[in-house]
């Protein structure tokens, strides 16, 4: 009889009931367990994103003991990015659409406690710009957060997968979609959205983390009163930035189509109360048709966590003419600049540049190549006296936009190609080295802008693109070399370091207390490395190409290492859906086209340990 009525309540309940959910279930605060090295609560494991744990069993001296311990396998066979989180005893785990979400048990073998199934048409596959990733979870007070990639919000009950809440964020119906995780802070829920190459209009917005009520969105372009700005108090390089700077940086109504998509990831200061992320590309591709430096797409904003309102701006590279995004995450750090003590953001950006700025002024200190190829710019004027403070010094022998004349002109040998000399894949930082481990795409590309009408719902790009592996010399001697694992000191803006790999390192990196750095590789290698010297000290063959994000968590006293492993992305979109046409993908297809070679399709998390 009792059976059966758990079975009814089962039915009644549906995926949301929990089977067997132990303590690790229960609510738990999210501050808390970001100082817990045991856990790893969100994505890029802390408000900083510096991707570091102080866990140190696994070191230098026995990583070469490591094996995999168990795996899980999705169901799912397209790119897998983001990572799997952990508290206490349960690990949650996400999979690319359909956003299907498992609770693990790790005291019971990895048993399925619950798994949620989002309903979504799956017509929203066909706006899904670059596959349908998903970058992962987060996790805060009892709740489990999603963000599907039909753009709504899903706060799901950690102990059960029970609905609490669920708000819509956009509609696909435009182009507007989701590929982000979500960032929990002091009770609200930061959530951005995705949709540049459709022509979306794109905003940031905060969610009442409790009961999913809208607290404000802020815009990325348009009126200032939409975007939060107030054009006394915001600052870009210490300066207001005017009024309506978000519309007369456009020609005409532009704006209202002008994408700058905040797709990427959120950093968050408790202390100043900041949230930092970047915003995308413009829209359309061809910058011919969007005369202006385009405010503020591919800009770095800090807004207050409570109000939205900007606090500061700066924009990386105006007038975008080869769609180098600007949403790659902020790491935000403490460190010493000439005697004194200083609150730093780092941010690699796609354009090609490593930046350092002070987080509480916006005050532009470093700005230095992190790939040796890049040479759209020159440099970035970094002098404050300057009348182009903060402005590229560009190479005009590389513009597409050449002065309004560049509409069916193909400009060949820009470098980065248009998927950055980094993509989303985010970088680690070492507290103990004070190094930034960063990984790259050394891919260039020849780019030809056309003129494209804008219909709702219907591609906006306006671009064709042939990318290809930057020349030997350019960093590298070897032929072929398409990305690395690099090692950079962000205030003297110098690589101390880097490893060669054939393809982009499309997988984010994890720094740990035991001097290591791990990193995957698109043929779906897990990697190990000595953090300081970058001596290779471990790898291991996964079940598919790495795009996913390594983390690091301990359960009843021993570390762990996982990563999920699954061809996809923008990189590897050719071998997750199926395309053979060498244009496709903006040009990924053709590039990547060898990694057949090495990987196939697939969906598994593999989980390390060393033996016992």
């Amino acid at each position: 009889m009792a059976a059966r009525l758990f079975l009814l309540l089962a039915v009644l309940l549906g995926p949301g009931l929990g089977f067997g959910a132990s303590a690790g279930a229960e609510s738990r605060d999210l501050d808390a367990l970001i100082a817990d090295p045991a856990e790893w609560p969100i994505q890029t494991g802390d408000y900083q994103n510096t991707r570091y744990s102080r866990l140190d069993e696994i070191d230098t001296a026995n990583v070469g003991k490591l094996r995999p311990v168990w795996s899980f396998s999705t169901g799912v066979l397209r790119g897998h990015e983001g990572g799997p989180l952990v508290v206490g005893d349960i690990m949650y785990v996400h999979t690319p659409f359909p956003n299907t979400v498992y609770a693990l048990d790790l005291s019971r073998d990895a048993e399925i406690v619950w798994k949620y199934e989002p309903r979504q048409d799956p017509s929203v596959i066909e706006v899904m710009c670059c596959d349908t990733v998903y970058r992962g979870l987060a996790y805060d007070d009892g709740m489990v957060f999603l963000h599907q990639a039909d753009t709504t919000v899903v706060a799901l009950d950690a102990a059960t997968g029970a609905v609490r809440w669920q708000a819509k964020n956009g509609d696909p119906a435009t182009g507007m979609v989701n590929t982000a995780t979500v960032l929990p802070a002091k009770g609200r829920l930061i959530v951005g959205t995705a949709g540049g190459e459709f022509g979306v209009r794109c905003h940031l917005t905060a969610y009442d983390e409790t009961t999913g009520q809208r607290l404000w969105r802020a815009y990325a372009t348009g009126p200032d009163a939409d975007m939060l700005i107030d054009p006394g108090k915001t600052t870009v390089l210490g300066r207001p930035v005017g009024a309506d700077s978000g519309l007369s940086s456009w020609e005409g109504d532009q704006w209202k189509i002008g994408g700058a998509c905040p797709w990427g990831w959120f950093a968050y200061d408790p202390e100043l109360d900041l949230v930092y992320y970047g915003t995308g590309n413009p829209a359309s591709w061809n910058p011919v048709q969007r005369p202006g430096d385009n405010k503020w797409s591919n800009s770095i904003v800090a807004r207050d966590l409570a109000t939205g309102k900007a606090r500061w701006i700066y924009q990386m590279t105006p007038h975008d003419e080869w769609d180098y995004d600007g949403v790659n995450e902020m790491i935000l750090t403490d460190q010493t600049v000439d005697g004194t003590p200083r609150k730093l953001l780092t941010h690699f950006d796609r354009n090609g540049f490593g930046y350092t700025l002070d987080r509480e002024s916006g005050e532009l200190l470093v700005a230095e190549k992190f790939d040796p190829a890049v040479n759209w710019a020159k440099s970035i004027d970094t002098d404050p006296a300057s009348a182009t403070y903060g402005e590229p010094v560009r190479d005009p022998a590389y513009s597409t936009d050449q002065d309004g004349d560049g509409e069916d002109v193909t400009t060949e040998g820009i470098c980065p190609g248009a998927l950055g000399a980094k993509n989303e894949q985010p970088a680690a930082f070492s507290p103990k080295t004070r190094l930034f481990y960063v990984p790259t795409n050394h891919v260039c590309m020849d780019y030809e802008p056309f003129r494209v009408a804008y219909t709702a719902g219907q591609p906006y790009v306006g671009a064709t693109l042939r990318l290809y592996p930057a020349p030997a010399g350019q960093g590298f001697e070897a032929e072929g070399v398409m990305g690395s694992l690099t090692a950079w000191d962000n205030l003297a803006g110098e690589i101390i370091w880097a490893l060669p790999e054939r393809f982009s390192v499309w997988s984010g990196v994890l720094a740990t207390a035991g001097d290591l750095v791990f990193y995957g590789t698109l043929e779906g290698t897990l990697k190990a490395v000595d953090a300081r010297t970058g001596e290779a000290l471990y790898r291991y063959k996964t079940p598919s190409g790495i795009v996913g994000n390594v983390t690091t968590y301990a359960h009843e006293g021993r570390q762990y290492v996982a990563v999920l492993s699954g061809i996809g992305g923008w990189a590897g979109i050719g071998l997750a859906a199926g395309l053979t046409n060498p244009d496709d993908g903006s040009g990924a297809v053709g590039a990547y086209q060898s990694l057949s070679r090495y990987t196939a399709a697939g969906g598994v998390l593999t989980v390390f340990a060393l033996p016992e």
